[in-house]
């Protein structure tokens, strides 16, 4: 309790001193990093919905007020998860991406705020188009000539799975539009659901069968879209709620809720619920309607979503990062309910962190059944929150207690009190280990953050040598956002480590080599043609993007998106490896062109030299690459002026946001920096330029007003 004394509030953000505020955005990028890792990678998040919110929203905060802060970490990056593999995959014409979130009114407001705002009008008249959010998959249905020709799921927004067989069987989804407004290309979004009776009654075939039990209506949607045999996903019925739009060779209409009126008149179904409002104070009262609703609908619903009713200003409001900015989805507060902690275990990720999972006393909450929860981290168990704050009144969890567990956002489960009522006499309390559970039995310790402050999260101190966080290199590395490889699942590839045929990536391409000793397919469970498959699919990703491969290194804060970043900044493997190399042994500009890449700061390069700067690693990496062939990246499909030109933007713009003449220019293939350098090409200059005008003159860039950018790209 002791730390709890010296832990200080969070200061307000304008508060915030330059210094201040770049060693706080450090540690929230760290710290946003991590969650992402858990929840998107590791499948074992340990924050709530609006806990990682209010994270995210600090961190977006001072990325406004410090623009030049702005960083590859920020979690505005990340959308969606990979295709599986077991289908063709599909990449979208347009991308189909995932919507900010909403928790309280003053979020409402500050978002209908924003709006105003940006769009620069002269009072708040802005109509919106809700609806209820269902809890469903996301379908892109595309029609040429009217004729349906692909479904495809959201994956990863960019690509995803071809499942346009099993949505034939959906009675919601025509074959052929109706109407004579119909474009040559259309490209109709919405959610594939089932409804509650349906999920039930499914669920009581499935136990009389002695077949997989689903969680709740989602998971079994997406399980019965998801079946290599149309004629069980046609057996299973599935609804279609037609909401949105992807590429259109023409718009017949020009508003949301037009939209969803010519939805209707091509055959499709359309939620009866969606309203379209006129004011905060409208869309405030349908959210509360909606709720009040939510337990009589047939179907599951964790939110309502608004959307900027004119299409005019959707396109003109753009999108932030992976979120539009004309849209939110507003959720429902968090389901509670009280069970019993029967035990703790410790989970050790792949950078060492240890996350304490507490063992329930199954309970169904908000449809699904919960037997685990997240406990966070030491200090959350004895009742201390990250700041040193009181949690809970100061009441500790014990192993034994009756609990309150919660849902937040609908998503991640977490203890939020104790009922010291019905604690029994028999409790145990819970002592945090000092050793990690693995057979070396490594200390465990609590670092320092930037600041200087103690951790809160303690870590296995035995890195590479310890089996778990070797196994959860291995487990990213196979994982879809990285090599992808099918049929080497967690279970698959824990067997393998275990008998000692798979300690690092290489040893997964060498597999077949060495079959002759290993025998695979006397392996229960495999056989020849599960073996010959497997075989299949390791050589079929022998060839990988470079941005995939950086990415499946493992490197710490170095997420898709930072991954992204650097292959398409250097282009090439070998420019990357030598570039890292470099900048292990200090080479100054080697780090400074790293440092002006797009999003690279501090904490990104230090962890690639303490990646590079380990011998194991680099044995791992030269052993890696000789078994696997790395694909430069993409160069700039756009013939424009800018394509593949570093644009840094600087002092006040007048003719558009910041916001705005960024996504433009990445629009057209640009790169935009946060910084100059030698590297730079162009530098955009407003009223009150200051460091970075003075940067361009001594490097010698070419210097353009606003008005000679926008002649340069033709705008």
């Amino acid at each position: 309790m002791a730390r709890a004394a010296k832990s200080k509030p969070l200061r307000d953000v304008a508060d915030l001193t330059k210094a201040q505020a770049k060693v706080e955005h450090m540690r929230l990028a760290l710290e946003i990093e991590g969650h992402n890792e858990r929840y998107y990678q590791e499948d074992a998040p340990t924050v709530t919905d609006a806990e990682y919110d209010a994270l995210r929203q600090r961190f977006n905060a001072i990325e406004k007020r410090f623009p030049e802060f702005v960083s590859a970490e920020s979690p505005s990056q990340k959308v969606g998860a990979a295709p599986s593999g077991r289908f063709r995959k599909v990449r979208h014409s347009v991308p189909m991406l995932s919507l900010d979130n909403a928790f309280a009114e003053e979020d409402v407001r500050d978002f209908v705020g924003r709006i105003v705002r940006f769009l620069k009008l002269d009072d708040d008249k802005v109509d919106f188009s809700a609806e209820p959010k269902i809890d469903g998959l996301s379908m892109s249905l595309r029609y040429e000539g009217g004729e349906l020709v692909t479904a495809a799921t959201r994956g990863d927004g960019s690509e995803g799975e071809d499942v346009t067989a099993n949505i034939r069987t959906l009675e919601d989804v025509p074959q052929k539009l109706k109407g004579r407004n119909v474009p040559d290309v259309c490209e109709v979004r919405g959610e594939v659901y089932m409804t509650k009776k349906a999920f039930l009654a499914l669920n009581e075939r499935q136990k009389a069968e002695g077949s997989t039990i689903f969680a709740n209506p989602r998971n079994s949607a997406a399980g019965s879209l998801r079946q290599k045999d149309p004629t069980i996903t046609a057996s299973r019925p599935l609804g279609f709620f037609a909401y949105a739009w992807g590429e259109m060779s023409a718009m017949p209409e020009e508003t949301q809720s037009g939209m969803i009126h010519w939805f209707e008149r091509c055959g499709f179904r359309t939620n009866p619920l969606t309203k379209l409002c006129h004011s905060v104070e409208e869309l405030i009262a349908f959210h509360q309607s909606i709720e009040e609703e939510r337990a009589k609908l047939d179907y599951d619903i964790d939110g309502v979503v608004y959307k900027v009713d004119r299409i005019d200003w959707q396109e003109r409001l753009g999108f932030v990062s992976r979120t539009p900015r004309w849209a939110i989805a507003h959720k429902f507060p968090a389901e509670r309910a009280m069970t019993v902690l029967r035990d703790i275990e410790i989970q050790v990720g792949r950078t060492g962190s240890f996350t304490p999972v507490g063992k329930l006393e199954p309970i169904g909450v908000g449809g699904v059944i919960v037997q685990n929860v997240t406990l966070h981290n030491e200090d959350y168990i004895k009742g201390v929150g990250n700041k040193g704050e009181v949690l809970r009144e100061g009441r500790d969890i014990r192993i034994g207690d009756t609990v309150v567990i919660q849902r937040a956002g609908d998503v991640i489960p977490q203890i939020v009190d104790v009922v010291l009522d019905k604690r029994p006499k028999s409790a145990r309390e819970y002592h945090f280990p000092k050793k990690c559970p693995c057979p070396l039995h490594t200390d465990v310790v609590r670092g320092e953050t930037a600041a200087g402050e103690e951790e809160s999260r303690a870590r296995c101190t035995g890195e590479f040598a310890c089996p778990y966080q070797k196994i959860e290199h291995l487990k990213l590395f196979v994982s879809r956002r990285a090599f992808d490889i099918d049929g080497l699942g967690e279970k698959q590839l824990q067997y393998f480590f275990d008998e000692g045929w798979v300690k690092e990536p290489a040893d997964i391409f060498t597999l077949e080599k060495r079959n002759s000793k290993l025998k695979l397919e006397e392996i229960e469970g495999y056989g020849e043609t599960s073996v010959r498959n497997l075989f299949g699919a390791i050589e079929s990703r022998r060839r990988i993007a470079l941005e995939r491969f950086v990415y499946a290194l493992g490197m710490r804060h170095v997420g898709e998106t930072t991954a992204l970043a650097l292959a398409r900044g250097y282009g090439s493997w070998n420019a990357f490896h030598d570039a890292c190399l470099k900048v292990v042994k200090g080479d100054e500009e080697a780090m400074a062109e790293m440092d002006a890449l797009d999003q690279i700061g501090e904490t990104v390069i230090k962890s690639i030299a303490d990646y590079f700067g380990e011998s194991h690693n680099r044995g791992i990496v030269e052993r890696l690459t000789r078994e696997v062939e790395i694909v430069d990246a993409e160069k700039p499909k756009s013939n424009s002026a800018v394509a593949g030109k570093t644009v840094v933007f600087t002092g006040s713009l007048e003719k558009m946001t910041r916001d705005e003449a960024k996504a433009t220019a990445e629009r057209l293939g640009a790169k935009v920096s946060g910084s100059v350098s030698k590297k730079t090409d162009l530098v955009v200059a407003g009223p009150g330029a200051g460091s970075k005008l003075a940067e361009a003159n001594k490097h010698g860039v070419k210097v353009l007003t606003e008005d000679e950018w926008l002649t340069l790209i033709g705008e």
